[in-house]
């Protein structure tokens, strides 16, 4: 088994708190695991892409191209920007609440809609779009990404136990931090069962 797992968002999001989350949840489920990192400009609302992959042996941390099971996206325009990842087999998390640059902000750059990028990824691979976001915010706004990731493990695309999902959070963040994840991670697997 092996397992290959791209996040991508932009900085402040928690992209690479998510991406320590699932590499410990993996180890707890007794995976090799290996972790890189691509980081545009590593502030706030630069692009963050983390390549994820467990399996009883891997050795390279990087994806190739079409290579990806899984990508969470916690932005939208950025999951275009990486769907070169992406084939047939992979599945789409993507959350459906755009962070506009100031390039789009101030009209240099026109932010894809929505349904333009569901559609495209969708000639690709299954998609699941929503506004994971405001599922999020309801919990506390820093657990977008257990949210999302709850969310895939309850449509069975994260091959892993939720007992290592839960010693991943442990594993990774603050005992304080602990139950609003956990929280967040059933909310996104009701959102998936709906």
């Amino acid at each position: 088994m092996e397992f290959n797992l791209i996040i991508t968002g932009v900085g402040g999001q928690g992209g690479l708190t998510l991406s320590r989350i699932v590499g410990n949840a993996a180890i707890h489920g007794g995976y090799s695991v290996r972790i890189g990192e691509t980081l545009g400009m590593s502030q706030r609302y630069g692009s963050v892409l983390s390549y994820l992959r467990f399996g009883e042996e891997v050795y390279s941390p990087l994806i190739e191209e079409g290579g990806a099971d899984l990508m969470l996206a916690l932005e939208p325009a950025e999951a275009l920007r990486n769907v070169r990842f992406l084939s047939e087999r992979s599945t789409a998390v993507i959350n459906a609440y755009p962070i506009h640059t100031a390039t789009t902000l101030v009209g240099k750059e026109r932010y894809p809609e929505l349904g333009e990028i569901r559609e495209a990824i969708e000639k690709i691979c299954p998609v699941y779009m929503r506004n994971f976001q405001r599922e999020a915010d309801g919990i506390n706004p820093r657990t977008l990404g257990v949210l999302m990731l709850g969310y895939a493990f309850g449509k069975g695309v994260v091959p892993l136990k939720r007992e290592s999902i839960h010693a991943g959070i442990r594993a990774t963040l603050r005992e304080k931090l602990w139950e609003v994840n956990f929280k967040a991670l059933e909310r996104g697997e009701e959102l998936a069962r709906e």
